[in-house]
C-alpha cells in the first residue's frame, strides 16, 4: 500500500514555476493535519498550500477557542478541567468541520497546536480518509527568531518556545505522520516537501 500511495503522489516540478505540481490525492477530497508549536509557520505553511491546491479550505483550530466571548480558559501547564474540556470541544468542532468541508469536494488543511495525546485524538475524531497528519519542527532558535520578527507575539508567562518545544518533540506519539524539520526552510520549500511527501509518509489508516 505504502509503494502505492508513493506511486500515486510523485509529484513533478512545475517547469516555468520550479515548485511542485500537486497530483494524486491532493486532487481529491481529504484531510491535512498540520501541527506545530506556536510560531513554528503552520499558518504560513497551511495557507501556501492551499493556494497551490485546486479546491482547498485552510481550516485555523485556534478559531473555535476565539469563537468564545466570555468564560474562555486558556491551556496552562496546570490546566484543570475546564481548560481541557474546552480544548477538546474545539478539537471535536475542527474534526467536525473538516469532515463537512471534505465531504463536499474539498482538500482540507486543518492546522493547530496539538500536543501530546492530542494529536492522536483529533486524528481519531476524523472520519474522512485519505488522512495525513504533519509535523513542522523548526528548532527552537528558528522559533524564536521568527517570533522576534513577528507583529504579535505568540509567547507569555505561561510557555515558553522550549517548554512547548519538548511538549512535542519528547511528549508527542512520533509514529503519527511526517516529521519535517523547518528550521532551514523557506514557506515555499516547505510546501513543496509536503507535496511530495505528506501522502507518502504521513497518510493515518
Amino acid at each position: 500500500m505504502a509503494d502505492i500511495i508513493g506511486a500515486m503522489t510523485a509529484n513533478v516540478p512545475d517547469t516555468a514555476s520550479g515548485r511542485v505540481t500537486p497530483r494524486g490525492p491532493w486532487l481529491a477530497p481529504g484531510i491535512v493535519v498540520i501541527t506545530g508549536i506556536q510560531a513554528a509557520g503552520k499558518s504560513t505553511v497551511a495557507q501556501a498550500l492551499a493556494e497551490r491546491l485546486p479546491r482547498a479550505v485552510h481550516l485555523r483550530g485556534d478559531g473555535f477557542r476565539r469563537n468564545i466571548v466570555r468564560g474562555q480558559v486558556g491551556m496552562t501547564p496546570d490546566a484543570g478541567p475546564e481548560a481541557l474540556a474546552q480544548l477538546r470541544l474545539r478539537h471535536r468542532l475542527t474534526a467536525t468541520c473538516a469532515d463537512a468541508y471534505a465531504r463536499a469536494g474539498f482538500t482540507v488543511i486543518v492546522q493547530d497546536i496539538l500536543l501530546g495525546e492530542h494529536l492522536a485524538r483529533l486524528a481519531d475524531d476524523i472520519v474522512t480518509r485519505p488522512l495525513a497528519v504533519v509535523a513542522l519542527l523548526p528548532d527552537p532558535e528558528a522559533v524564536a527568531a521568527r517570533e522576534a520578527g513577528r507583529p504579535k507575539t505568540a509567547y507569555g508567562p505561561d510557555w515558553s518556545v522550549r517548554d512547548l518545544d519538548v511538549l512535542l518533540r519528547s511528549e508527542t506519539p512520533r509514529d503519527l505522520g511526517l516529521w519535517l524539520d523547518t528550521s532551514r526552510q523557506t514557506v515555499d520549500e516547505t510546501v513543496d516537501a509536503l507535496l511530495e511527501r505528506a501522502w507518502a509518509e504521513g497518510a493515518v489508516a
